[in-house]
């Protein structure tokens, strides 16, 4: 995955958690919500002041929106499952993400009494 989505991915998945549409982002941050699509598809580089005004408009740090982002370029590897899962999963809804998370929980648990 490249960097541009996977920020965007970050982007999309403050934005649904704070429950604010693209087109609210925009006038927070004084983009027009075409451009926050782009940076949500990742589409488009944000420049420095793009992070700047994006985080400001989402009430989050920078560092919020770029934590964990490099550690998956660290290699050249194949992204783990793990970190797979993770990148689908902040496409995801936060009240979906939950869901999923109480399915990997259970098919953890069978795969454990599995094990015998």
């Amino acid at each position: 995955m490249n960097i541009s989505k996977e920020l965007g991915l970050k982007i999309r998945f403050y934005r649904r958690e704070k429950r604010i549409t693209q087109e609210r982002l925009a006038e927070l941050c004084g983009f027009h919500p075409t451009y926050i699509g782009q940076l949500e598809r990742g589409e488009k580089n944000a420049s420095i002041e793009t992070l700047y005004r994006v985080s400001r408009g989402l009430n989050i740090s920078m560092c919020s929106l770029l934590d964990e982002i490099e550690s998956s370029f660290d290699s050249q590897e194949e992204p783990t499952v793990p970190l797979s899962i993770y990148h689908q999963l902040l496409a995801v809804p936060p009240h979906r993400q939950e869901k999923v998370y109480k399915i990997i929980q259970d098919i953890i648990a069978l795969s454990m009494n599995c094990k015998t």
